[in-house]
């Protein structure tokens, strides 16, 4: 089923996950849920917070995206990243590379508003799968960025408060637009 995606100005967005347990089958069901959701949206991404959902679950699927590659490695090794797509994370660790990039970011609770980010260029993730084994590899590229990007959702932190002020400031009215549309 095709979610409603919260939009900046819900407080929802602003919270912090609760962990989830082992065989949560509403977990499954959610997961489900919001790759349904997240594919008719036409994003890579969607953690629980943006259909309004305060838990430790986000989706990826950069399988489709040819102009901003990525790299999945296990064990140093570069594997096809297709075969692990879509990607469900349970309660997300990361460890950041000491590299960082620049790079164009959006998100689906920020319609038509995008902007430049800067974030580690590689980063280690730990996480559960919805069976309850460990999923752990490290990701470059576009699957670097959208884990970092749904990781921060699920600790109650946006994409604008990783923008650089002047970026944040020029879109200070699209903000400001955003927050009243969400309290209507």
């Amino acid at each position: 089923m095709v979610l409603e995606i919260v939009k900046y100005g819900n407080p929802v967005l602003r919270a912090k996950g609760l962990e989830i347990s082992d065989g949560d089958e509403r977990a499954r069901k959610l997961a489900d849920d919001m790759l349904e959701t997240m594919r008719a949206a036409n994003g890579v991404g969607l953690a629980a917070q943006q259909v309004g959902v305060p838990i430790q679950l986000a989706v990826i699927d950069v399988s489709g995206v040819e102009d901003r590659p990525s790299e999945l490695l296990v064990g140093g090794k570069n594997l096809d990243i297709a075969a692990f797509m879509p990607m469900i994370l349970v309660n997300p660790i990361i460890e950041l590379g000491k590299e960082i990039e620049e790079g164009l970011e959006g998100c689906l609770s920020f319609p038509e508003l995008n902007g430049e980010i800067i974030r580690a260029a590689s980063v280690k993730v730990k996480a559960r799968k919805l069976d309850g084994s460990l999923l752990e590899f490290e990701a470059r590229g576009l699957l670097s960025r959208a884990v970092q990007h749904e990781v921060d959702h699920l600790n109650g932190i946006l994409f604008i408060d990783r923008m650089n002020s002047a970026v944040r400031t020029s879109l200070a009215g699209k903000l400001k637009r955003l927050q009243k549309l969400a309290r209507a």
